[in-house]
């Protein structure tokens, strides 16, 4: 870069520019927001038919227009402001070199040299002349200067020599921010069209990465997530930060900030599905990838009594069966991405009330995927329930611990009189697998054993401790919270409720509700720090006794061969008319209004056995 270029910048017009795009991203998701809760919802309410669905995908698709627009105006803003500020710190040293030669009456030439006056006093009878000093930026090529200057009699030398090193320092700086930024800059071009699709998506990853490559200066500036913080810590210091560098943060880490407990849940959700829609992106392109690579299907039968071959008739090549075992999980991961859109689409159905994604990795603990979805605002909610999951649960049929955790709200709204609700559906640990010997091959069932749970129980509680925090950063108070576990869940919030030390104490929950536990890894509820008459639990009947008989005497997950249901456990065992394992959560059944009634703390409501 030249120095009349450099001369003539004003890095706050990057400024100014990345602030353009900033509020222009904000309008883009105000927008997005708009349609997708307000517009589309409302459709959902009071239209049907083929006319109102086909509006309906017509909005989707313009909400995901906007949700892109969003994604790249603050990856195109924090540029910008990276640019700006890598230029601007060659600025500031342009200027400080020019005030300086304007202070002794030096000259610049339009190359960035320096010209002095003839010397002011007489050396050996004579004036010292004049002369022009060219900046150099090389350390041995300004030790050669430095020495010319020392033996020159004109002691404006060597001033004006150090300026216009300080000059060509500058410009070597900025032509080197240049450099880095240019390429960066001119990759932040979506393609001319009207169609946000799955490479557009990975465009946004790749401008993402692209960006933090050069951005480092700028990012630097802006306070790091505490390092091993608590909920509290993350709280304090996502409320310490600037509305822009929060945004920048968002815009640079988006899986960072949306795994974050403590942080405010629509924030976490702004994140998340930035995050879901490139890894959605991404694995478009992978499973369309490895489509084209699909091996021969069928060995060639040869009759064994004429001895003739039929092409394409046999057993699946072991090839084959290794390519489609890929690709099945692919689909799968696939799968499980679009249902949570789904259920962004469903907003508004029979009421259901604004999604918040406050945790998303396709890939997650173990390969299972990793989701956290939330039914109404957690942060505040006058009640909020969180169901665990349990054995089998995985990203590609995540959608029936979605339903449940949406038909858990409907259920409980309909009794809150008035109240606030949040359902969460938290799948974010490595579910066992298998259940019973020989299901998917394992002779002994990943269920039997308590590894899972231990190593997803202290993940539970960090997040109830950041449901907590972010709730009292919201409201000024806790709310009331119950962690309702179904089957090995119920293990899992056992183990976190254990994996507490001192001074941590008990879970962030006023109460535990467990629905067809094999056991929770202690024999009474006053071990897990429960309070008495805050631990409820209830049974079904066909292939769910065996279920908890089986974690009672084959798995041992409950101490002493205890589990929940038992008198001596200390829950309050309530009425159930779950006709199996997985009937629990059946629209219009006692078992599902007991649930409600304990999530809403409606307590003399329920029905103890």
């Amino acid at each position: 870069m030249d120095y009349s270029t450099l001369k003539s910048l004003k890095p706050s017009e990057y400024e100014g520019a990345a602030d353009g795009y900033r509020v222009t991203g904000r309008m883009a998701q105000a927008a997005k927001d708009h349609i997708e809760n307000v517009v589309a919802a409302g459709m959902r309410k009071s239209l049907e038919g083929e006319a109102a669905g086909a509006a309906q995908k017509q909005l989707q698709a313009l909400a995901k227009n906007f949700h892109y627009m969003q994604a790249e105006c603050g990856v195109i803003s924090t540029a910008l402001k990276g640019f700006g500020y890598d230029m601007a710190g060659a600025k500031r040293k342009l200027d400080s070199a020019v005030a300086d030669a304007h202070a002794e009456k030096f000259t610049i030439g339009p190359d960035g040299s320096v010209t002095y006056p003839s010397g002011p006093e007489k050396v050996d009878g004579k004036i010292p002349h004049g002369g022009t000093a060219n900046g150099a930026t090389a350390s041995s090529a300004q030790g050669i200067n430095r020495q010319a200057a020392q033996f020159d009699p004109n002691p404006y030398y060597a001033r004006a020599q150090a300026i216009a090193d300080r000059i060509a320092g500058a410009l070597q700086e900025a032509t080197a921010a240049d450099e880095k930024w240019a390429p960066k800059l001119r990759a932040l071009k979506a393609d001319d069209d009207l169609t946000v699709s799955d490479r557009d998506w990975r465009d946004v990853t790749s401008d993402t990465h692209g960006v933090l490559t050069v951005a480092d200066a700028y990012l630097d500036t802006i306070d790091d997530i505490p390092k091993d913080g608590s909920a509290e810590d993350n709280a304090h210091w996502w409320k310490s930060l600037s509305e822009d560098e929060r945004a920048d943060y968002v815009s640079m880490h988006p899986a960072s900030v949306g795994a974050l407990n403590g942080l405010p849940a629509d924030v976490r959700d702004e994140a998340n599905r930035i995050v879901l829609a490139e890894q959605r992106g991404a694995t478009q392109q992978q499973f369309d990838a490895w489509l084209k690579k699909e091996p021969t299907h069928y060995r060639d039968y040869v009759d064994p009594v004429t001895g003739r071959v039929t092409k394409g008739v046999g057993a699946p090549t072991e090839e084959w069966e290794k390519w489609n075992k890929e690709k099945e999980r692919i689909e799968g991961r696939l799968r499980g991405m679009d249902t949570i859109q789904d259920r962004f689409d469903a907003t508004g159905t029979k009421g259901l009330p604004e999604a918040y994604l406050l945790a998303f990795d396709a890939e997650g603990r173990g390969g299972d995927g990793r989701v956290v979805l939330a039914n109404g605002n957690p942060d505040t909610a006058d009640h909020t329930a969180v169901y665990v999951p349990g054995t089998g649960t995985h990203l590609s049929d995540i959608g029936k611990d979605l339903d449940r955790g949406a038909t858990l709200w409907r259920e409980s709204d309909s009794v809150s009189q008035g109240s606030k609700v949040s359902t969460i559906t938290w799948f974010d640990y490595d579910a066992p697998r298998s259940a019973t010997p020989g299901e998917k091959g394992d002779i002994f069932p990943e269920a039997m054993f308590d590894s899972h749970a231990a190593e997803g129980g202290p993940v539970l509680r960090d997040f109830l401790e950041g449901n907590r925090a972010a709730h009292v950063e919201s409201t000024g108070g806790p709310g009331h919270t119950t962690a309702v576990g179904h089957s090995y869940g119920t293990t899992v919030i056992g183990d976190a409720a254990k994996s507490g030390g001192w001074p941590d104490g008990p879970l962030a929950v006023d109460d535990v509700l467990v629905a067809g536990s094999p056991g929770m890894q202690a024999d009474r509820a006053g071990d897990l720090g429960i309070k008495p008459g805050h631990m409820w639990a209830m049974g079904g009947e066909g292939n769910d006794t065996l279920v908890r008989e089986g974690g009672r005497w084959a798995a041992g997950l409950g101490d002493n061969w205890t589990i929940p249901t038992d008198p001596a456990f200390g829950s309050t065992v309530l009425e159930s008319d779950a006709v199996d394992h997985s009937a629990f959560w059946d629209e219009n059944s006692l078992s599902l209004r007991q649930q409600a009634y304990v999530i809403t703390g409606r307590y003399g409501r329920t029905r103890a056995e």
